[in-house]
């Protein structure tokens, strides 16, 4: 319904609810974020709302920054990735309270460098706490691609997806991944992937954001203050 903002709630549910370990919650959550945005990235593309040429700039630095956030993941103390993780959920819940920018008219921005450098951070992100990081793609594919919101959302679910491809597989043999639980959590996704794009158009997409942005601030208030 968001457009974006589910993947963030997947380590905490991993961690939280079921109970995995912080250091097997965050590469299963990327095979499962992974997953989902390709079949929400499917979607899009079938409805011509994916622009190839943004996906292919800003995607082979996402995936390097991705491989470089799970090698640092892997070498640090599982508080560091928690601390990081708090501060990336209030990060997206004020992004999701600013308003979102205008589009604008012409061909994609010339910053090549800037698309690199946003590209590689929003990758090192994802590699390192396990989210996909649409909260701040989808605003810079509008600014620096200059694309509509549809097109910078379907195109941020391709980045999010070749993002979590290259962290996942950077992780794998070295943490632990419950594939049984993932195909069961990947599943019941692709159901709410379905499910919320029916509910769309009959949902306040200012209110839903608004109270999604209050929540994860309070979901970041307590992991900031249980610190494990």
């Amino acid at each position: 319904m968001l457009g974006g903002g589910g993947s963030i709630l997947t380590v905490p549910v991993l961690h939280y609810v079921l109970g995995y370990d912080l250091k097997a919650a965050i590469p299963m959550s990327l095979v499962i974020v992974g997953l989902t945005s390709g079949f929400g990235a499917v979607n899009h593309w079938r409805a011509g709302t994916v622009n190839w040429r943004a996906a292919l700039s800003f995607g082979p630095p996402a995936m390097v920054g991705a491989v470089l956030g799970a090698e640092l993941g892997l070498r640090v103390a599982p508080r560091v990735q928690l601390l990081t993780f708090a501060v990336t959920l209030l990060a997206a819940a004020v992004s999701m309270l600013l308003p979102r920018p205008a589009e604008t008219a012409g061909g994609p921005s010339r910053s090549i460098l800037v698309i690199a450098l946003i590209g590689a951070g929003v990758g090192l992100i994802t590699g390192f706490v396990g989210v996909g990081g649409g909260f701040v793609y989808v605003p810079a594919l509008v600014v620096l691609g200059r694309l509509a919101v549809k097109q910078a959302i379907g195109t941020s679910l391709v980045l999010i997806m070749l993002s979590c491809i290259a962290a996942a597989a950077r992780y794998h043999g070295d943490a632990v991944f419950d594939w049984q639980a993932i195909g069961i959590f990947s599943a019941l996704a692709f159901v709410g992937v379905a499910a919320g794009s029916r509910l769309v158009p009959y949902v306040s997409q200012q209110v839903l954001r608004k109270g999604f942005a209050v929540f994860l601030l309070g979901m970041g208030a307590v992991v900031l203050l249980r610190g494990h």
